[in-house]
C-alpha cells in the first residue's frame, strides 16, 4: 500500500505559557485594524483588557464584538460582520472557546467574499482566501485554531452546520495554557472529552485509497501517515493530563498538556476528519440541549465498540498511548482501549448514557435518521453506516449496553476502503 501523508494547518502556532504576550507583536505584522471576537464572560475579565491593551500598543486599532453565544446561532456572523464593515478590519482576531474561535473565521470569510454564511454551508465552498485570522483559544478543546472549519447553529436546520475549507484555517495560532486555568471543571470535562474524541476518531477514521485527486476534492481526507502522529499525541497527552486538570485548575503542567494536546487533536481532526461520534452528537445536542463536548464523550466508547472489528490494531495502539502494557494481545488491547476511554471519562463526571442527558426514549430511531445528515462524517466512518446501525449505535448508548455493539452489524465485511496497516 502506498503511504499518503496530508497535514494542513495554520501559517504559525506559537505555543506555551505567557505567549499570549505576543500578540500586539503577532498581529501588527498582519494588519492595523483588528476586529476581537469573544463572548461576554472572556470580555469581561482582566485577561481580555491587557490583551486589548496588547494591540493597542503595537499600533492595532481594535473593533470588539463580545457578544459570542455557546454554537454560535448564525445570525451572529451576520451582525459581527455588519460592526465590523465601518471599521474595516484587516486582520480577525478569535479570543475565547470554540465558538470565538469559529465565529471569527466565519465573520472573516462574509467579510472578504460578502454574501450570507449559508452561501458557505458545506464543504470548500469558500472561493478564496480571506482577510488573516489569528486565534487564542482560552479551553483545551476543540482545536478550532488550527481547523479549517466553522460550526455554527441555524434555526433553519435541525442539527448544526459546517463551513469547511482550508481558506479559514487561521493565518496565525497563539495557544497560552495560563488562559485555560480559569475554566471551571466542569468546562474542563467537557473540552477535554472532546479533544480526546478528536484524537481518536482522526485515527480510527477510514483510510482512502491514495489518488492525486483525494487531497484536491476533500477537505477531510481521513487518516494517514501525518495525522496519525498528532492523533497519537492528543491521546496520549489528554490521557496523561485530563484528570489531572480537571480534579486541581491550577495544575499547570496538566494545563500545558491538555492544551499541547488539544491542539495536537486539532491537527489530525482539521485534516482528517472524525466519525460517528460527533454526527450523532448533533441531533443529540439539538434535543438536549447539552454542550457538544459532553455528548461525544458519552457517545465515544458507543462507537469505538461499534468500529472495533474492523480497527483492533489501531484500538491497540490507543491503549498503548494510553498507558496498556504492550505484552497484551491486540485483541485484548482494543478492549483496554475502549474500557479506558470509559474510565477516563468518567473520572471527570462524563455521564455514561445518553439516557443520563434526558435524550427521549421515543427519538432514538429519529436521532439516527439526523445522524445520517451529516454525510461528511458518517463517509468518515471506518465501518459503513446506515441508519439501522446507527439506530443500534444510538439505543446501546441510550442503554448503556455496549456488549450489544458485538453483534454482527450491517457493514461488518467491510472493513474499509483499502487495505489498513495498523501502527503499533
Amino acid at each position: 500500500m502506498s503511504k499518503l501523508g496530508v497535514l494542513r494547518g495554520p501559517r504559525q502556532v506559537v505555543f506555551g505559557a505567557g505567549q499570549r504576550h505576543a500578540l500586539g507583536t503577532l498581529t501588527a505584522a498582519l494588519g492595523s485594524r483588528a476586529l476581537v471576537c469573544t463572548d461576554p464572560r472572556f470580555g469581561a475579565t482582566e485577561e481580555f483588557a491587557e490583551l486589548v491593551g496588547l494591540l493597542e500598543r503595537a499600533g492595532v486599532a481594535v473593533t470588539v464584538f463580545a457578544e459570542v453565544l455557546p454554537d454560535v446561532p448564525v445570525h451572529q456572523v451576520t451582525r459581527c460582520a455588519e460592526l465590523a464593515r465601518t471599521a474595516a478590519p484587516d486582520v480577525v482576531i478569535g479570543m475565547g472557546g470554540g465558538s470565538c474561535l469559529d465565529l471569527a473565521k466565519a465573520a472573516a470569510v462574509i467579510l472578504t467574499h460578502g454574501g450570507e454564511p449559508a452561501d458557505y454551508y458545506g464543504e470548500s465552498r469558500v472561493p478564496g482566501p480571506v482577510i488573516p485570522v489569528v486565534a487564542l483559544p482560552t479551553t483545551a478543546g476543540t482545536g478550532s485554531e488550527v481547523t479549517p472549519v466553522a460550526v455554527l447553529t441555524d434555526p433553519q436546520r435541525v442539527s448544526k452546520v459546517g463551513i469547511s475549507s482550508p481558506h479559514l484555517i487561521p493565518h496565525t495560532a497563539v495557544c497560552d495554557p495560563e488562559l485555560t486555568v480559569g475554566c471551571p471543571p466542569a468546562l474542563t470535562a467537557s473540552a477535554g472529552a472532546d479533544a480526546l474524541s478528536h484524537g481518536i476518531e482522526a485515527f480510527t477514521a477510514v483510510r482512502r485509497p491514495v489518488t492525486t485527486e483525494l487531497v484536491t476534492e476533500r477537505v477531510f481526507v481521513g487518516k494517514n501517515e501525518l495525522t496519525d502522529s498528532f492523533a497519537l499525541m492528543a491521546v496520549r497527552l489528554i490521557a496523561g493530563s485530563l484528570q489531572r486538570a480537571w480534579s486541581d485548575p491550577s495544575d499547570m503542567g496538566a494545563r500545558e498538556s491538555m492544551m499541547l494536546g488539544a491542539t495536537a487533536g486539532g491537527f489530525a481532526l482539521g485534516t482528517a476528519g472524525t466519525a460517528a461520534a460527533h454526527a450523532i452528537q448533533y441531533p443529540v445536542g439539538a434535543l438536549t440541549h447539552t454542550p457538544h463536548g459532553i455528548g461525544v464523550g458519552v457517545l465515544l466508547p458507543y462507537v469505538m465498540e461499534f468500529n472495533r472489528p474492523v480497527r483492533v490494531r489501531e484500538l491497540a495502539t490507543v491503549a498503548l498511548a494510553m498507558g496498556a502494557s504492550a505484552e497484551a494481545s491486540d485483541e485484548d488491547l482494543a478492549d483496554q482501549a475502549i474500557d479506558r476511554v470509559a474510565a477516563l471519562l468518567a473520572s471527570v463526571g462524563i455521564p455514561a448514557t445518553l439516557a443520563d442527558l434526558v435524550l427521549p426514549a421515543d427519538r432514538l430511531r429519529w436521532t439516527a435518521e439526523q445522524a445520517m445528515g451529516a454525510a461528511r462524517l458518517i463517509a468518515n466512518n471506518p465501518r459503513p453506516l446506515d441508519v439501522d446501525a446507527l439506530e443500534q449505535i444510538v439505543r446501546a448508548a441510550y442503554t448503556g449496553d455496549r456488549a450489544a455493539l458485538r453483534e454482527t452489524l450491517p457493514g461488518s465485511a467491510s472493513p474499509d476502503l483499502t487495505t489498513t496497516a495498523g501502527t503499533r
